[in-house]
Formats: structure tokens, C-alpha cells, sequence
């Protein structure tokens, strides 16, 4: 049965039947459930141990990176005596050019700079409540559609009622992160790894650019490829960018983006550090800080991951031992 509700939205609701399960389907329901908490049960004795593990080893580097690190100046020449010893250093990021989107003539000094896309489409959103009539169990399903902006192609062919409700398969445009391919801090280039953790994306306004393009229209920060952004359709599409890490001096942004790093010198690059209890060092925080803060807020960071990961293993431990007693109430 369809219907439209008092909020105007398109829904519909159907109802299955299915008989009460036996004893025997329900003896083997729960087996098969106890037979899954004792597997939890012993992965969360496995996770339990490990973490203390770690725990003991992430100090462990931690204190050793502290009693060996050394601080450098971002304006000193690189000095040959310092390869492979651990550095710490704070100073502006620096990329040698700006990183551009040619399709929307995007230009930003930045160390990453990402596109996304957006298209208007059908949602499917569904409840179910169980019931019983007659002595059978019931299960009434209501599903719900709506238009809404989604940046990931939803395949209208799952929904439950397609017709009327159908998505294009594909976007016409791609969402796409672009990073820098060289990166410096003060003298020294950043590992991959040391880029991977630029990730403050904030988003960028387009107010200020101006749009040549007559298929394009600018409204709120996003490109939108209709002409009506306020009155969208299915398959409208719409664009925004956001950057991480401003990397230039005089950008209409701000200043570049101050960061502190604490790795590995190796000439004029910074790589991991290895240490003597087999953890490695790549740290990057997008703040000034002294060695002394880095190291303070690593271990505060372990702390907080080694009673995150006890409260994830005693939780596994309680589902696990609920799991197995099941049984005891089927019987």
C-alpha cells in the first residue's frame, strides 16, 4: 500500500508474514549465536593483551625519542651531523607553486587542495516495527524518499519502489583530492608519511572568484551545474573545495600554516624514525610546540588509545559472555 503522509513526503508501507519460530529453530538461532560469543569472548582476551602491549612499547619510544631528540632552527643551514638523528622543528609549511583545478579555474597555495562533488538525488530511508495478529508474528516496513544532496552515486535499483525514484549511475563529474608533490618545513622536505597527517581541510569561499562560465552558477560556496540552485532536479550536480595546510606567504587565505615536526633528519628530508623498542617516529601537529609539548601530547594520545582500546576489549568480553548464556534462555 502507498500513501503520502501529512508532511507531503513519498512513502509507502508494506507488511510480511512469517509463522513463530519452533524450538528446535530457535535451539539452533542461539547455537549459532554462542557459538559467535565464545569467538568474541576470546578475541577480546586477544585485544586486551595487545593493547598493553603497545602501550608499554608507544611510551617506551616515546621517552626515548624525548632523551635523544634535538631541536633545530628553521633559518639554520641543514648541518650534515644531524643525519639520521631525531630533529624537531617548527616552522611554516612551503610548497613551490599553487595547486590549480582547471575545470573550475580553482587556484589555492596550499598542500592539498580537494574538489567535492555532489549530486541531488533520491534517499531511501526505511523503519520497521514487529508485531503479532493471530497468533503470527508481523513485520510492518515503512520507506521514505527524499531529495537530498549525496557527494556517493546511490543505486536507486535497491530501493524497494524504483519507479518514480530513479538515480543517474553516474556523476558527471569526479570528486578528487590534489596534493602538493613537494612539501618543506624551514630547509627540509616532508616524508609522505609527515603529509599524510595535513589534514585541517577548511572550505573555501567563492565569493571572491569570479565565474566566466555560463553553465556554471555560484551560490553559497558551491559551483552548481544548473541554472536554478535554489529549485534543484535528480542529477543536478553541485561543487565545492576545501584546503589543508596554506603554504604561501600573501595568500588572500592568511599566512601559511605554522607546524611542528619531530622526526628524522636525512640530509634535506625528514623521514621516520626508528626506535630502539620497534616503534617509529613521524609526528606532525599543525601548531608551534616544543619538543617537550609534542612528546607530552604523544603520550597524553597513547593514554587515551590504551583506555579507548580496554573499554573496546571489556565491551567484546561482556557481548561475548551474553552470547554464550543465551542458550539458557532457549532452553
Amino acid at each position: 500500500m502507498s500513501f503520502s503522509g501529512e508532511d507531503g513526503r513519498d512513502r509507502h508501507t508494506r507488511v510480511h508474514t512469517r509463522s513463530s519460530p519452533g524450538f528446535l529453530e530457535r535451539l539452533g538461532e542461539t547455537m549459532g549465536g554462542m557459538l559467535v560469543g565464545v569467538a568474541v569472548f576470546f578475541l577480546s582476551f586477544y585485544v586486551l593483551f595487545t593493547n598493553e602491549g603497545r602501550a608499554v612499547r608507544t611510551a617506551s619510544s616515546l621517552d626515548e625519542g624525548l632523551a635523544q631528540v634535538v631541536t633545530l632552527h628553521p633559518d639554520v643551514y641543514v648541518d650534515p651531523q644531524n643525519n639520521r638523528r631525531l630533529v624537531h622543528l617548527s616552522a611554516s609549511l612551503r610548497t613551490p607553486q599553487p595547486l590549480y583545478d582547471p575545470n573550475y579555474r580553482v587556484s589555492v597555495q596550499t598542500v592539498k587542495l580537494r574538489r567535492n562533488v555532489e549530486m541531488y538525488q533520491w534517499v531511501e530511508y526505511h523503519e520497521s516495527r514487529d508485531y503479532t495478529e493471530n497468533g503470527e508474528t508481523k513485520t510492518e516496513t515503512t520507506y521514505t524518499y527524499n531529495t537530498e544532496w549525496k557527494s556517493e552515486i546511490i543505486n536507486s535499483r535497491n530501493f524497494d519502489k524504483e519507479i518514480g525514484h530513479v538515480n543517474p549511475s553516474a556523476m558527471a563529474v569526479e570528486s578528487v583530492t590534489v596534493v602538493a608533490p613537494d612539501v618543506w618545513v624551514g630547509r627540509f622536505s616532508l616524508s609522505k608519511g609527515l603529509i599524510d597527517r595535513i589534514n585541517n581541510f577548511q572550505t573555501l569561499s567563492l565569493s571572491a572568484l569570479s565565474v566566466t562560465d555560463p553553465f556554471l552558477t555560484v551560490y553559497e560556496d558551491y559551483f552548481y551545474h544548473t541554472a536554478n540552485p535554489r529549485r534543484p532536479e535528480v542529477g543536478d550536480v553541485r561543487v565545492s573545495f576545501s584546503y589543508a595546510g596554506l603554504s604561501g606567504e600573501g595568500s588572500f587565505l592568511g599566512p601559511a600554516q605554522k607546524v611542528s615536526v619531530v622526526a628524522m633528519q636525512m640530509h634535506e628530508q625528514l623521514m621516520p624514525f626508528k626506535t630502539k623498542s620497534g616503534d617509529t617516529l613521524e609526528i606532525l601537529y599543525l601548531e608551534e610546540l616544543t619538543a617537550e609539548e609534542v612528546f607530552a601530547r604523544e603520550h597524553q594520545y597513547n593514554m587515551m588509545m590504551t583506555w579507548g582500546l580496554r573499554l573496546g576489549g571489556w565491551l567484546l568480553m561482556f557481548i561475548g559472555i551474553n552470547l554464550t548464556m543465551r542458550i539458557f534462555y532457549t532452553l
